[in-house]
């Protein structure tokens, strides 16, 4: 059985940023090649359970093989949930303060569409808008192009995990405070996505704010979720993580939570020939990456590597299933194996360190500000009479 880190180590919190987002490129990196397939196809194609880097499902034929052709999933790559991420943070870097939609708009959609990156699934310096999902191209089509409010520009588009699937860094630089990371990253992801795959973005990030807390635990993040979460959101998290304290092993948990996540999820048995009811608006249903990534944590007991791995071996849309629980369990302090990381670094030309530095000096930067905030709301409100505040 995998050792467990059941409780957080206590750890500082750099090391907690750095663990999240280092976990979450990590988690990524080993789901992308098994994106899509079944457990079972898993366990035939890879003659067992996937225990770490992997690569591409079509061997040497990736560049023509559908239907991943012309992604080279696999050998270390990240995938768009870290590029994704990456960008968001190159936003924080820029605004030094809290985010909302038009930080979107006026940040992150310009450094999507003009800015050449390395882009490891392409294996060129590209746009990233070129490697992006139908459902993140809609940020540069409604935003830049429709001239959308920012705040509703999410509407219509497809119901996805595509918000969610880069919210970490707002679960950051909220540390400790899920009810701010679950309101900024609503705003945030406004511009992105509506209905249950905006409410999960917000989720994520305050389930990412809670494991940062002092003596958190996988429990006391799920619980922070259920106080927050709504509608179809909040049902699925509890139905999943309710079956998953039934187990300790991600190989007995597979087919439980998938069975516990099926009535919320909208997408259906066959991931890629999706119902026809896949990804539309809905208050009862929910996206299923996030309430599989919570059911891993509780799981493995906030263990990085099992936490991981069961979500890399559900298969289905794994990569962003791994890269939030990857980043859930890092942010707890569970440390993220040297050699995943360092393989996942060289083999993406990414270094997954440098972003986790930079948000660790703009959250310190952040959190000066909110102090400066509160403490001149007191001074006013105690010049309007108001009570004072008690030690």
């Amino acid at each position: 059985m995998t050792p467990k880190a059941s409780e957080s180590t206590g750890a500082p919190l750099e090391e907690r940023i750095t663990g999240a987002l280092v976990g979450a490129a990590v988690g990524d990196a080993l789901g992308g090649p098994v994106e899509g397939y079944s457990p079972e196809q898993i366990l035939q194609r890879h003659g067992g359970r996937v225990h770490g880097v992997v690569g591409p499902w079509n061997g040497d034929d990736w560049r023509t093989a559908r239907p991943i052709a012309p992604y080279h999933k696999g050998d270390g790559h990240v995938t768009d949930d870290t590029l994704m991420t990456h960008a968001l943070i190159r936003v924080y870097a820029t605004v030094r303060d809290h985010l909302d939609a038009y930080a979107v708009a006026d940040h992150l959609v310009p450094d999507l569409m003009t800015t050449p990156r390395w882009i490891p699934e392409l294996e060129a310096e590209t746009l990233p808008l070129h490697r992006l999902f139908l459902a993140e191209k809609w940020l540069v089509t409604k935003v830049h192009y429709g001239h959308a409010d920012p705040r509703e520009a999410g509407v219509g588009n497809i119901v996805n995990c595509g918000a969610a699937m880069y919210m970490a860094p707002v679960g950051l630089v909220n540390a400790a405070a899920p009810e701010s990371a679950y309101a900024e990253a609503l705003d945030v992801a406004g511009a992105h996505q509506s209905s249950y795959g905006r409410e999960a973005a917000g989720v994520f990030a305050a389930a990412v704010a809670a494991a940062c807390a002092p003596r958190a635990t996988p429990e006391s993040v799920v619980a922070s979720c259920l106080s927050l979460a709504k509608d179809g959101t909040r049902a699925a998290i509890e139905a999943v993580c309710e079956a998953a304290t039934r187990h300790t092993d991600f190989e007995s948990a597979l087919v439980p939570l998938r069975e516990a996540v099926t009535p919320f999820d909208t997408v259906g048995p066959d991931y890629r020939r999706p119902s026809l009811a896949a990804r539309r608006p809905s208050r009862v249903h929910a996206i299923e990456e996030l309430p599989v990534a919570l059911g891993m944590l509780l799981v493995a007991g906030g263990d990085y590597r099992h936490a991981v791995l069961g979500s890399v071996n559900y298969g289905r849309d794994c990569d962003s299933i791994a890269t939030m629980a990857g980043a859930l369990a890092g942010a707890l302090g569970s440390p993220v194996p040297d050699d995943w990381a360092k393989q996942v670094s060289g083999a993406s030309r990414l270094d997954l360190w440098q972003p986790a530095a930079t948000l660790v000096e703009v959250t310190g930067e952040i959190f000066e500000r909110d102090v400066r905030r509160r403490r001149a709301h007191e001074q006013a409100f105690r010049a309007l009479g108001g009570p004072r505040c008690s030690d």
